[in-house]
């Protein structure tokens, strides 16, 4: 059964003019219900993720300031939302949702969470709307409690995993890659284990090209053993944020292929939504509603 994080909260309102970017996390469940790709059995509600968890990977002077709303007017205003208690309560659950994804991936060989892929989050700061880095903090999780022995992280949201890379980078047992535009926000990269820079107006042909022989490349080099993909959405020609030109089709072609590989392999492999920009809030959940899709008619 294709189990997939989901709670109210994650469309939790903002203060006007941030109130978009989460309109998606409601219409994305819905649009999957009203089409009848998935039932109500398939979602499920994450509780808030306990303290010690985060501090695998977040330190602990960054999480208290977060936790009790005193980071300061300059760390805010990089993370991009004033802070509140719902944001960071958002956060936690996301966090939760992408771990128990995790878990429910191992027996199910995929999983999702409607949120998540805040890759922007490192060790001790929050940027680009990510407070608290799901997917690196799932790794960490899954390492801890030797779970996994060796972790694949594919980022393919249009912006660098920076955050991801920063967390991970001493972590020989997680490899991180990155395919990203090269002149895009983060505009101070970190260093992942393979960063993939595009140029400017990469389409679909030369991006799913590139992508197929570098994932096969990673595979063969590090082994891994569980998948976490970060399926941003923001590669689209129509994003106001991306400058690519992917179509809906590529990118889900694109999805596709991480996706083929994943049960090729048989790896399990838990999915996040990341980033999705266009002016057309119809592109952006159709494209993420793709994603969903092509899991079910691969795995299920």
């Amino acid at each position: 059964m294709l189990k997939i994080a989901w709670h109210p909260i994650y469309a939790h309102p903002l203060p006007e003019g941030h109130r978009f970017p989460m309109l998606k996390y409601e219409l994305i469940p819905e649009q999957l219900l009203h089409e009848g790709v998935i039932g109500t059995e398939n979602l499920f509600a994450p509780e808030p993720l306990e303290e010690e968890i985060i501090l695998l990977s977040h330190d602990k002077g960054y999480w208290t300031e977060l936790r009790d709303l005193t980071l300061s007017p300059k760390a805010q205003r990089r993370i991009g939302f004033p802070l509140s208690a719902q944001l960071i309560e958002r956060e936690v659950r996301i966090a939760r949702g992408t771990i128990d994804g995790a878990m429910y991936a191992q027996q199910y060989g995929v999983a999702f969470n409607v949120a998540g892929g805040t890759h922007h989050a490192g060790s001790d700061w929050g940027e680009g709307f990510c407070l608290l880095n799901d997917q690196a903090i799932a790794a960490n999780y899954l390492l801890n409690k030797k779970i996994a022995e060796r972790i694949l992280i594919i980022d393919l949201d249009v912006h660098q995993g920076n955050g991801t890379a920063e967390i991970l980078a001493d972590e020989p047992r997680a490899f991180t890659f990155s395919m990203h535009g090269e002149r895009n926000f983060p505009f101070r990269k970190e260093v992942s284990d393979l960063d993939i820079g595009l140029d400017d107006g990469v389409g679909d042909d030369e991006y799913l090209s590139i992508l197929s022989d570098s994932l096969y490349q990673v595979l063969k080099k590090h082994k891994p053993d569980f998948v976490f993909y970060l399926s941003g959405v923001d590669v689209l020609s129509s994003d106001q944020l991306g400058k690519l030109a992917m179509t809906k089709e590529g990118c889900r072609e694109r999805d596709r292929i991480v996706l083929q590989c994943c049960k090729d392999h048989q790896l399990p492999v838990q999915v996040s939504m990341g980033g999705g920009y266009s002016p057309m809030i119809r592109d952006i959940v159709d494209a993420h509603c793709n994603t969903f899709k092509t899991a079910l008619d691969l795995f299920f």
